[in-house]
């Protein structure tokens, strides 16, 4: 995308935003709050975008009138004017990355909540006490980002640790955070059980989908087999007693779901079919990609297992992020939460690369 491209689709955006501030100003379509939401939201993710726009704008109207400044006859003038020249360069180049990368469009799933599964890979009891501590360090991320998180279902080990975990995140933005979290983790430590004090390598499997809509994923009801049983979980015999526990089987597909998280067996069924439904959504998803044949297959946040993605070193106490080669010296904070850097790290690859796939085409 050239710069002159770059300013056609900026005006584009500009005429829309004024167009949205002239609608909500209609008192004729003040009472329909539905499309005046729809057009605040919209505005809404239009108003960084235009704004820079026009500081963009401001800039370049400032860079010509210090060209025309170099012809003064007078000395002082031309020289002042090459210093503004050289400022608003760099301003300009600012602005003109920033702009670039509005630009790309949104992955679209961004804005989803999300459904977290974290299964032990490799190295039995230890890989399980990694489970759980991973598990730890999603929710205490969410935390800190005020996002909700609701198990969905467990299944323990027996000595804190998980062979499988289910939960869900709600928040804002929680798909476009925590989707980098998708692979295989390695961790490499000395064991609590291990008398030698040899250092073991374990490995987990996080797999992170976006939630979706009913109308996003079409499921036959015949199409699906209800099992139910007592759960195991929270909520002591009333729980026994009581046949609360969903196991749902797609058969198509032989995919099984179950949830024995909440007290109701309708509130599990519900929780069964939100997982199920995100499952077969990213299964259709990663069909289409593959059928495309897709120059370079993305490893990030697209729930490949198939390779390591991140390792934690605790001898070291290191955490190493294979996809972008960056490396933390302080893996106790990382453990507790604090993922932001790479996260960040993650999306500016991403965005990197998506920038110069639009700029190609």
């Amino acid at each position: 995308m050239d710069t002159q491209q770059m300013l056609e689709r900026l005006q584009v955006l500009e005429d829309r935003f004024e167009e949205l501030n002239r609608l909500m100003a209609d008192p004729d379509l003040a009472q329909d709050y539905e499309k005046v939401t729809e057009f605040a939201i919209e505005r809404s993710e239009l108003e960084e975008t235009v704004n820079l726009y026009r500081d963009y704008r401001d800039v370049l109207e400032e860079v010509a009138g210090s060209q025309e400044m170099l012809a003064d006859e007078d000395q002082a003038m031309r020289d002042l004017a090459l210093e503004e020249l050289a400022d608003l360069s760099e301003r300009r180049e600012i602005l003109e990355e920033r702009l670039r990368r509005l630009l790309v469009p949104k992955d679209p799933r961004d804005d989803k909540d999300v459904i977290v599964e974290i299964r032990a890979g490799a190295g039995g009891d230890e890989a399980g006490l990694f489970a759980a501590e991973l598990f730890r360090l999603y929710t205490r991320y969410a935390e800190l980002r005020r996002w909700k998180t609701q198990i969905i279902s467990e299944n323990q080990t027996g000595i804190g640790g998980y062979k499988e975990v289910v939960f869900s995140v709600q928040g804002k933005g929680a798909y476009s955070r925590l989707k980098y979290e998708s692979g295989v983790h390695r961790v490499q430590r000395v064991p609590v059980t291990e008398s030698s004090g040899r250092i073991h390598t374990s490995t987990v499997t996080v797999a992170v989908l976006p939630e979706v809509e009913d109308v996003e994923i079409e499921i036959n009801p015949s199409d699906l087999e209800y099992d139910t049983y007592g759960a195991s979980g929270p909520g002591g015999q009333h729980m026994q007693k009581n046949e609360t526990a969903v196991r749902i089987t797609h058969k198509p597909s032989g995919m099984v779901v179950q949830c024995e998280s909440e007290r109701s067996l309708t509130q599990n069924k519900l929780r069964a079919m939100r997982v199920l439904r995100a499952r077969l959504y990213e299964e259709q998803r990663q069909k289409q990609i593959a059928d495309l044949e897709v120059e370079r297959r993305s490893q990030v946040g697209s729930g490949e297992r198939s390779e390591k993605i991140r390792t934690y070193n605790f001898p070291q106490n290191r955490v190493t992020d294979h996809r972008i080669g960056m490396t933390s010296h302080n893996l106790s904070v990382v453990m507790e939460g604090e993922i932001d850097g790479f996260i960040e790290a993650l999306s500016l690859d991403e965005q990197t690369r998506r920038l110069a796939q639009v700029g190609m085409s």
